[in-house]
């Protein structure tokens, strides 16, 4: 497509919808979807890691106070238990602290031997007593690191405090039992939490839930060397959302994870499909685009079409509708009264052109005839002086005969010029032998003022025109051939008159050097008067004229009239 094409294109109303109306209205509404729907989801997601970031903190400070209880009570048993009758005397006292240490009670002497206990003692011969006497040496409480207990299999740790009398008390407690009454209640109004207790080496202490049964949880490596805080960790199944927070004074993580679906709530899930208004949107976008294409453009385009055949004086296209809104049928209303005044002012027009060839018609056979009755008869008569004068005049008398066989010559090539005056103003073939015969003479004079081989042939079954028609039609013959004389150069001439299907068909074809016939409209601008008075004859015929030719191609030219 060139380039005016399609700028051309480009300024259609479609075209024109489609860039101003539908792109940017499809562009701000994706712009606001999803510019909301991401500004919605940034600020669902930090007030989630905000509320999951509080619990773990919560859960956390809970299990450090636990932790701190407890070590306090075995501080406070250890003051007592120098005090007491005996270290069995001592742990008897402190029977309501049982139930809080899972592992066991014992009293150690300082050299960490095992001087009384809660259940066996022999089980307290595998456990860390050594690292935690020679830790346990201010008063103050310490912690085991976290160990399996050989009897039970289960994770415990150990809190020990040495008192001042130097008797060590010790306490063995797991962190299930620290952790499960603190995580309880948020596991049962949390289906899919998990919660983990993890050392500082990243070895799970503790796990519950439904997504703990992974040995090593995608969820702990985003928190293995971080102290607290929030991470969102994708695995390939799903998102979760993770939270941590450190576990004082013992230097454990609490760690929470809840997958993000859980965490989305059916509210915010319906406002993921914020884009699916473009739907609806595009849906109206396509429908206004198609209205204006069928209620708009398809109408202006055939009233184009319409007006465009109105140059053709084709004025009954115009009256038919074409449909669309108020505005283009008001516009073709104003179309169909501007035809019907264009119709009346060419019909006018036509009627004045007709009264005017009639007149030049008429006139044409006023002056053939008083040429032909006077000038004519005038003419014969002189040169029938002039030979009766050249009979009289003696032989001697040789100057006086050439003078009259001079004016003899000349009255006779007068008398031809001016028959063929008498016959262009006035066919007297066509008026007594009719139109072919008209036509045939016309041909082989056009043969001998051009010197083209003129070839004539009729085809079909004769019929009279009426007298109007047939001068058109001898005029337009007349013209063309004219024209093949003066312009083309044709050195052969076919003049072709068929008669068929109740219609008259003139074709005159020449292999002349042919040219470019222009508009029809434009044919008085171009000087091509011949050509506009062949089409006006046509016209007020009630015929079509067609004129075919290209440059160094010939022409031919063509005439369908009514019988």
């Amino acid at each position: 497509m060139r380039p005016s094409r399609l700028r051309s294109a480009w300024r259609g109303l479609t075209p024109q919808l489609f860039l101003f109306a539908v792109l940017p209205l499809t562009g701000l509404l994706l712009v606001i979807a999803f510019g909301s729907l991401s500004l919605h989801s940034q600020a669902m997601r930090a007030l989630v890691g905000q509320r999951e970031a509080r619990a773990a903190h919560a859960a956390a400070e809970a299990v450090g106070q636990h932790l701190e209880s407890r070590a306090e009570a075995v501080r406070a048993m250890a003051v007592l238990a120098g005090e007491a009758a005996s270290p069995q005397a001592a742990l008897d006292g402190f029977a309501f602290l049982h139930q809080d240490f899972d592992g066991g009670l014992a009293i150690l002497d300082a050299d960490a031997r095992v001087l009384a206990s809660t259940g066996e003692s022999g089980h307290w011969r595998d456990r860390p007593l050594a690292e935690v006497a020679s830790a346990a040496t201010d008063g103050e409480p310490v912690f085991s690191l976290p160990f399996t207990d050989p009897a039970t299999g289960e994770t415990l740790v150990l809190v020990a405090s040495r008192g001042p009398s130097g008797v060590l008390a010790v306490g063995a407690v797991s962190p299930r039992a620290l952790s499960a009454p603190v995580l309880s209640e948020a596991l049962d109004e949390t289906a899919d939490l998990g919660a983990w207790v993890v050392d500082a080496d990243g070895r799970v202490l503790f796990a519950a839930g439904p997504s703990t049964e992974d040995a090593d949880p995608p969820a702990l490596r985003a928190v293995r060397t971080r102290a607290s805080g929030v991470a969102f960790h994708t695995d390939a199944d799903h998102e979760v959302v993770v939270a941590y927070h450190p576990v004082e004074p013992i230097g454990w993580t609490l760690v929470l994870a809840e997958p993000w679906e859980s965490v989305d709530s059916p509210l915010l899930r319906q406002t993921q499909a914020a884009p699916l208004v473009l739907i609806p949107a595009l849906v109206f976008a396509v429908l206004a685009v198609a209205f204006g294409l069928r209620q708009i453009v398809q109408p202006l385009q055939a009233l184009e079409r319409r007006a465009a055949d109105l140059g053709r004086s084709r004025f009954e296209s115009i009256e038919e509708p074409v449909g669309g809104i108020d505005e283009i049928k008001s516009l073709q209303a104003t179309l169909v009264e501007m035809a019907r005044q264009l119709r009346a002012s060419r019909d006018a027009i036509r009627g004045y052109v007709g009264a005017l060839t009639r007149a030049q018609e008429e006139e044409r056979r006023r002056l053939a005839r008083e040429l032909h009755d006077q000038t004519v008869q005038s003419l014969i008569a002189l040169d029938q002086r002039a030979q009766i004068a050249l009979r009289a005049v003696g032989h001697g008398e040789t100057d006086a005969v050439e003078r009259l066989a001079e004016v003899r010559g000349l009255t006779t090539s007068l008398l031809e010029e001016l028959r063929r005056v008498i016959r262009g103003l006035r066919p007297i073939y066509l008026e007594d032998l009719g139109l072919l015969a008209a036509l045939e003479i016309l041909s082989r004079e056009t043969e001998a003022a051009t010197g083209a081989a003129v070839h004539f042939e009729t085809r079909g079954d004769p019929q009279r025109l009426s007298p109007e028609r047939e001068i058109a039609v001898f005029r337009i013959a007349q013209e063309a051939l004219s024209n093949i004389g003066r312009h083309a150069g044709a050195e052969h001439i076919e003049l072709r008159v068929e008669f068929a299907n109740g219609r008259f068909v003139l074709e005159i074809r020449d292999d002349g050097r042919g040219f470019t016939p222009p508009a029809l409209s434009d044919l008085a601008a171009a000087g091509h008067f011949g050509l506009l008075g062949m089409h006006e004859r046509a016209q007020l015929i009630g015929a079509a004229l067609d004129i075919r030719s290209n440059p160094g191609a010939g022409t031919t030219i063509v005439l369908t009239a009514p019988v």
